[in-house]
């Protein structure tokens, strides 16, 4: 098939990033083709826990969060969806005095980032969450935070996309995006080519492979969520809920939607493989979680799992993502690598691109993002630089 189109910008990858990208770049009147491999949010976007959570995060990163956040509040009016989402409160469970005092130095330094967080403990901790187990002594709790249904917002931003004017183009197997002069040049499988002066790679786990070909390799590992949903029962357990630790298999979380489910996830991590494009759930660290879950909420212990499930995340060292211009290719972007922690973000990102692509700079601060801190230290020397690694879903 030969089929050569051209925009002002070309998106390869059509999760929450890409598509959100997409319709903003529309916004502010920029011609858009974002090209899917398969279908709009098929991975990672689709298959998380769909926390639209900040409190946990990298401190630097909450303007993004922020910026983010205020984009999910206004969903319907932006793209005719609201994706299911709820502003219901995010609290998490503290097992440990040492525990509690790194979170109440957390929510003093996020005081100054525009993040306010309530500690919770005693009698009144009980009183508001009694489904706790008694493990639990305290808590901090982020009430503007919540959730949404990840299966509905990265289509429902590329649909927003088309109608306003972006050719949104699924089953589109990219081949290889190289510059031809002042264009970028992306060859399908198909055989149709895209040309764009400038490009955004959003390809997720994909997303290192792009970013190598032209010279600017990263570290990053893919991983598979592990994901499950339980029987429906009364609805009771309004906001999102997870764990505060430093102990790895210990961070669970949580939360009920509607229609009663309660979807939850956290703990190891399965494998995962881009190359075959598929990533597994294994039943041991499914059976890990259950045990996680039933001390943090002891009810939960008494439900049936439905289904479980997984998707393949692409993981960097130091557990930021790659986000920002490209350090040696004019014209070229990158949004990816967001280490499970990326879906409360998409709508900002997308935001913050579309800006960064239009105006050549971003009101909302992103430079610890940027790809070349990967290029002036030696693989060896690389280590988490932040808190992110607690920061899941």
């Amino acid at each position: 098939m030969s089929d050569d189109r051209k925009a002002d910008v070309v998106i390869i990858g059509g999760g929450l990033m890409g598509a959100a990208s997409a319709f903003f770049l529309r916004r502010r009147g920029r011609s858009v083709i974002l090209l899917e491999r398969g279908l709009v949010g098929q991975q990672a976007s689709g298959v998380n826990f769909g926390n639209v959570r900040r409190q946990g995060r990298y401190l630097p990163q909450l303007p993004l969060a922020h910026r983010s956040r205020a984009i999910w509040g206004q969903l319907n009016e932006l793209i005719g969806e609201d994706a299911e989402f709820l502003a219901t409160g995010h609290v998490r469970g503290v097992y440990d005095e040492a525990q509690a005092a790194v979170v109440e130095q957390y929510a003093s330094d996020a005081r100054g980032w525009g993040l306010d967080l309530e500690i919770v403990g005693g009698s009144d901790f009980r009183r508001r969450f009694p489904f706790f187990g008694p493990d639990v002594i305290c808590g901090s709790y982020s009430p503007n935070d919540g959730h949404a249904n990840p299966r509905l917002a990265a289509p429902a931003f590329g649909r927003a996309a088309a109608r306003a004017g972006a050719q949104v183009i699924e089953n589109c197997e990219v081949l290889s995006v190289d510059k031809d002069g002042g264009d970028f040049r992306v060859q399908a499988a198909d055989g149709r080519t895209f040309r764009a002066p400038c490009a955004l790679i959003c390809a997720g786990a994909w997303g290192d492979k792009l970013s190598a070909a032209f010279g600017e390799p990263v570290p990053m590992t893919p991983h598979g969520p592990t994901m499950g949903v339980t029987e429906p029962v009364p609805y009771g357990i309004v906001p999102v809920v997870g764990v505060s630790t430093k102990v790895p298999h210990e961070v669970v979380y949580f939360r009920q939607v509607k229609r009663g489910n309660i979807v939850f996830g956290g703990g190891r991590r399965g494998p995962a493989y881009p190359d075959i494009k598929r990533a597994y759930v294994l039943p041991e660290n499914t059976l890990l979680q259950l045990r996680e879950l039933r001390r943090l909420a002891p009810a939960l212990g008494k439900l049936q799992v439905l289904r479980t499930w997984s998707g393949i995340e692409g993981y960097m060292r130091d557990e930021l993502p790659v986000m920002g211009p490209s350090g040696r290719v004019s014209g070229l972007y990158y949004a990816f690598g967001f280490c499970g922690h990326g879906f409360q973000l998409g709508p900002g990102v997308g935001d913050v691109m579309a800006e960064l692509i239009a105006t050549g700079a971003t009101s909302t601060p992103i430079e610890p993002f940027h790809i070349r801190r990967f290029a002036v230290q030696p693989v060896s020397s690389w280590a988490p630089a932040s808190p992110a690694a607690q920061a899941t879903a």
